[in-house]
């Protein structure tokens, strides 16, 4: 990413603009909805793990956070959270217009490998806002609430796309072993969240939207056609489970800072 703000900032927003396009033919406007690209297998239907079809409202949220991050970065483009984090955000979105590409022409594991790419960047751009706390409350809402929202929304995306994936290409047991092994990703999925806890600083706009996720995979088993109680069960311990880490991790952390403030005031008065 150039070193010079305008440059950077304007390249931001030519990535939104790409995003934007893309979200245009995943909403059907331009293309296929994505329910119905590929074949339907990456429906709300298709599989297990796959939330119902209100939980991808989230991406509404999502998109407007983005625009207001790019709105902001215009305005801060001097500040160093801003330029740490500048070419990380604007290769998320051009992955998202590329899942939403790849999609409508059925690259189904293309789009596995372009999801896991978007899981690792976010996860790579939220570590780096963890490096300096953020200047403003709209800074910290506008960045790392958007991003932190973002990343928990696409790591459980990813583990659904994975197995939608593996389930179109004829890999689904059937039965109770198609069950056993819905619980399994979302046992993966609540792992990823404690990692997140911890390596992240428990962040709630990560876990908010990784139970989002999957209280929206409980409803769908309990509701939908592809009913399963062993499924919806495991979805529901798997938000309590991310919520409970993301607790653990903040009062560590502020357990932390209370051990070091008196050490800091000790340092200042002696200065």
């Amino acid at each position: 990413m150039p070193s010079n703000p305008i440059l950077r900032a304007s390249l931001v927003t030519a990535s939104a603009v790409v995003m934007v396009i893309g979200t245009l033919a995943g909403f059907g406007l331009l293309g296929t909805r994505v329910e119905e690209s590929s074949g339907g297998a990456l429906s709300s239907q298709a599989t297990l793990v796959a939330p119902a079809t209100t939980a991808f409202s989230i991406w509404s949220l999502i998109y407007l956070g983005l625009i207001a991050y790019v709105v902001w970065q215009w305005w801060a483009r001097d500040n160093a959270r801003a330029a740490r984090i500048s070419w990380l955000a604007a290769l998320s979105m051009v992955l998202n217009a590329a899942w939403l590409g790849v999609t409508q022409v059925g690259l189904l594991w293309l789009s596995v490998v372009v999801i896991l790419t978007l899981a690792v960047v976010l996860g790579l751009l939220v570590q780096r806002l963890g490096q300096s706390p953020p200047a403003s409350r709209v800074e910290a809402v506008v960045v790392d609430g958007t991003f932190g929202v973002y990343l928990g929304w696409v790591s459980v995306a990813t583990v659904a796309n994975i197995t939608a994936v593996l389930v179109d290409a004829g890999v689904d047991p059937g039965g109770i072993w198609s069950e056993a092994l819905a619980v399994v990703v979302l046992a993966v999925a609540a792992l990823l969240g404690a990692v997140y806890a911890f390596r992240l600083d428990g962040r709630w706009a990560i876990a908010a939207a990784m139970t989002w996720a999957v209280g929206w995979i409980a409803a769908g088993r309990l509701a939908g056609p592809l009913y399963s109680t062993a499924t919806a069960v495991a979805a529901i311990a798997a938000g309590i489970a991310i919520l409970a880490a993301t607790a653990y991790a903040r009062s560590r952390r502020t357990a932390r800072r209370a051990d070091i403030a008196p050490f800091a005031t000790t340092s200042a008065g002696r200065g």
